[in-house]
């Protein structure tokens, strides 16, 4: 039965993506573009979920000018990226009203590229509108957000379901709209690439916290822009770390991001043995690059630092609450996701409705630390944790 599912599944991707590609494929005496502006994700987690779809563009058009129009928050993962000619940075968000001068001077370089295709990543209104205003000849993007008569090419989403929308792996998403432009539909492989820059700065701040990396280097990223829904408790976090080094002799590293520093030192303060906590300074994000590929396992939330796992291939324990797995999946075998079931979830909300974060507070010690060292012991694949219902 499960079989016929995935079979039924599979012909229908199959299907859907046909589609799209007859829809969009410029016509045989129609030339390959020459500049091709991709507009990336904002969140750093999405981002890293769209590397596929960048190499496969790289790879498709290699003759093409590849420029990438991003969030300023992603320059440092974005440094080392082989497949862009040029990345154009939005200007502050202050800066971006209709009546600002800076806007309309970035608007003015954009359109000084004379780019022949925009593809948009984001399913955001604004995203269609900038490319709109920029002069690129095809807008090419899903038909979200009230954008369709902004786009040229507005691709129907088929996890659309009436108002709403059912959980497709973004990966998925993005792959599709790589297919529907005539690329080779991408595998769901990410990749970062660390610089010398990003292993200097963090050798430094190693030196300078007078930590030595000896293994098994656990990194817990107890923090989640998204909301403190996402945040699993800092005495847990802690608990587990001590369990680890006990067991292990691990060496244990918190990282956090802008306004997550009282976590981390919370996490420390709850530990009966000792962690190095990197909040003054805090690591950038691509000294955070560089330390997670060196680390023999991650811990966190459901959070952007998760991807990093996967791209550098390190083993990853990934603690879930309101959302649902189903978004961010992929086929990574070396993580583990813990989770419980609850009655009111998953939510998708930023911050607990009912006040209680029961699927957070759900998830016990011994679950995280069992998956911990499950993956520490072996690289076998590991199935989903699911705890019974709360």
């Amino acid at each position: 039965m499960i079989a016929t599912r995935d079979a039924g599944r599979l012909g229908a991707t199959a299907a859907f993506t046909t589609l799209l590609s007859v829809m969009l494929l410029p016509c045989a005496s129609e030339p390959p573009p020459r500049r091709i502006l991709v507009t990336l994700p904002t969140w750093v987690g999405d981002f890293v979920m769209s590397t596929p779809f960048l190499r496969a563009v790289r790879t498709h058009f290699p003759q093409a000018h590849v420029a990438w129009l991003a969030e300023a928050n992603l320059q440092d993962i974005i440094a080392g990226m082989p497949w862009v000619n040029e990345t154009f940075l939005l200007p502050p968000k202050q800066a971006r009203a209709p009546w600002s001068p800076a806007f309309w001077r970035f608007l003015r370089r954009l359109r000084a590229a004379r780019f022949d295709w925009a593809v948009l990543l984001p399913n955001s209104f604004r995203s269609a509108l900038v490319a709109r205003l920029a002069g690129a000849r095809r807008r090419i993007g899903y038909a979200r957000d009230g954008r369709r008569f902004l786009l040229t090419d507005a691709l129907p989403p088929k996890n659309r379901a009436g108002r709403r929308f059912t959980p497709l792996p973004l990966v998925e998403y993005y792959a599709d709209l790589a297919e529907a432009i005539g690329c080779p539909r991408p595998d769901d492989r990410l990749q970062l690439f660390p610089t010398a820059e990003d292993e200097s700065g963090l050798l430094k701040k190693l030196q300078h916290a007078g930590v030595l990396l000896n293994p098994p280097v656990i990194v817990l990223s107890p923090g989640a822009r998204y909301g403190a829904a996402k945040c699993w408790l800092p005495e847990r976090f802690a608990a587990v770390a001590d369990r680890l080094v006990r067991a292990r002799g691990a060496t244990v590293l918190v990282t956090c991001g802008p306004g997550e520093e009282p976590i981390a030192r919370a996490i420390r303060d709850h530990m009966t043995t000792s962690a190095v906590v990197f909040e003054d300074p805090r690591l950038s994000l691509g000294e955070t690059k560089a330390l997670i590929a060196r680390a023999n396992l991650l811990i966190c939330n459901d959070a952007g630092l998760r991807h990093f796992a996967r791209a550098f291939n390190v083993p990853v324990v990934t603690v879930f609450g309101p959302t649902h797995p189903e978004w961010t999946r992929t086929s990574y075998a070396r993580e583990r996701i813990v989770r419980i079931d609850v009655d009111c979830g998953p939510c998708q909300r930023r911050v607990c409705p009912l006040g209680h974060l029961k699927c957070m507070t759900g998830v016990t010690v011994d679950a995280v630390a069992d998956a911990a060292e499950a993956l520490l012991d072996s690289g076998a694949q590991i199935p989903l944790c699911v705890a019974p219902r709360a």
